[in-house]
């Protein structure tokens, strides 16, 4: 993963949880970087090591860091670095999710190596969806989950999700059901 990543959550847990808190998460963690360049790639592993010594130093499980952190990457990593595009992607939740592709083809241009999630929309009401989530990385189920509560708080809007279904029962991606 790019740089960024590893960043953000350096940015989650400074912020929340102060300076301390991240060292220790990075003594714990193993990882060896003090610094990470948000244009850089770094192994996966690295970003998921993080996330696991997160849970030990904070006391709280993975899942909830993840959560923290999808939430985190919406309303403030990605309104810094990708403000304008966020801004693009549609006024309403619903407009939003029907331009997700072209927002993450607009990212590629800044990142040439990514590699972006897809995302399936179907709607099945005026404010419900289902959203299936594929990637080449697993083990984000619960920062999707974050991701789409951080949508919604991003949109002033109450948003109610769960999986229905997904790579733990062996299917290529995860599926969302997303009400607001």
């Amino acid at each position: 993963m790019y740089g960024i990543v590893n960043k953000a959550i350096e940015g989650l847990v400074t912020t929340n949880f102060g300076e301390e808190k991240w060292e220790k998460i990075l003594e714990e963690s193993g990882v060896d970087h003090d610094v990470f360049s948000t244009n850089e790639i770094y192994d996966d592993k690295i970003t998921f090591d993080l996330a696991i010594a997160a849970s030990e130093v904070l006391g709280i499980s993975v899942s909830d860091v993840l959560i923290a952190f999808g939430k985190y990457w919406v309303l403030t990593t990605a309104k810094k670095h990708y403000g304008s595009l966020m801004e693009t992607g549609g006024e309403t939740l619903k407009e939003f999710f029907v331009n997700l592709p072209n927002f993450h083809s607009r990212v590629m241009l800044l990142y040439p190596n990514i590699q972006p999630p897809e995302f399936d929309v179907e709607y099945i009401g005026e404010s419900e969806m289902k959203l299936k989530y594929f990637s080449q990385r697993e083990g984000l189920t619960d920062f999707v989950h974050g991701l789409i509560l951080g949508l919604g708080e991003a949109f002033d809007i109450e948003v109610e999700t769960h999986l229905i279904q997904g790579r733990k029962d062996g299917l290529p991606y995860d599926e969302f059901s997303v009400k607001w």
